[in-house]
């Protein structure tokens, strides 16, 4: 077993274990960390707790302190200076004409490092970028090139179903989303209708899988033949998952029947496959 305390650096973002020592720290408190990028102040979402050995992938760096109030001037200058670099950045980008769309702005809390998080459509040779900007703030400068989900959860806003980004409002770590979900789910594959603004699936697809795959188990699917509860032999040609109703056309009837799934006895069931065509179609939605 080992100690952890866990820290997180953005509102929603990953979780990091860190090592307390002799430090006791409550949820809340912010923690002076050291990190891959740097020395970095970041809250801490889990007080002192033990955890198996197995969860861990590497070995844990110690919190070097608590947060003080002079810490926390310190973060409050370099979100400041963070504005002031976003600026200046954007006026660098526009002189040198480059075709790249900036983010945001981070700044590690020794001022040892600025990150700036940009978007584009091709490659971008920001060499001469590098050397301007490590001219004007005199220290460490990294340009990282991200996706449109990233770009979507730094920059948050309102989904089709009128709430808040599922990735800005609470989700830690993106979760793989795929056509097939799509279609699992009953829903159209029109992109227009299965994709988030960010213009790639959306994310609550996921978030939903796990009940259609149960519903699936104990459904007939279109296409599946089943027996009615008079004994005729029939062919489902339409299924509502959620109600469980199934739309049954039999040998006997032109009509096709609705009847609940725990009327019908299945005989032979049939695979939901996403085909080639709609796969190269829609494929780009899937992309990161």
């Amino acid at each position: 077993m080992k100690e952890i305390v866990g820290v997180r650096f953005k509102s929603v973002g990953k979780i990091y274990y860190f090592s307390p020592g002799e430090i006791k720290a409550r949820v809340g408190d912010h923690a002076i960390v050291e990190t891959v990028r740097g020395v970095e102040c970041g809250e801490v979402v889990i007080a002192n707790r033990e955890i198996e050995d197995d969860q861990l992938t590497s070995p844990l760096k110690p919190i070097i302190r608590l947060a003080t109030e002079h810490d926390m001037k310190t973060v409050e200058k370099n979100k400041q200076r963070e504005k002031d670099a976003f600026r200046i950045c954007e006026e660098k980008i526009a002189f040198r004409k480059l075709s790249m769309k900036l983010v945001d702005v981070e700044c590690t809390f020794d001022n040892n490092k600025l990150l700036f998080y940009f978007t584009a459509e091709n490659r971008v040779d920001f060499r001469e970028l590098v050397k301007d900007l490590a001219a004007v703030f005199r220290t460490r400068i990294e340009l990282r090139q991200i996706g449109v989900r990233d770009e979507a959860k730094i920059l948050g806003g309102l989904g089709i179903c009128g709430r808040e980004f599922c990735c800005k409002g609470y989700m830690g770590d993106f979760q793989p989303v795929s056509i097939k979900m799509a279609k699992e789910q009953g829903l159209s594959l029109n992109p227009t209708k299965i994709s988030g603004t960010c213009g790639r699936l959306m994310c609550c697809l996921k978030n939903e899988q796990n009940a259609y795959e149960a519903l699936l188990k104990i459904t007939p699917k279109i296409g599946a033949i089943v027996v009615t509860p008079d004994g005729d032999r029939g062919k489902v040609e339409d299924v509502n998952l959620i109600t469980g109703k199934l739309r049954v056309k039999t040998d006997k009837s032109e009509v096709p029947v609705t009847l609940d799934r725990s009327e019908v006895k299945l005989l032979k069931d049939v695979e939901i496959k996403v085909n080639r065509e709609e796969l190269k179609a829609l494929r780009e939605l899937e992309d990161q």
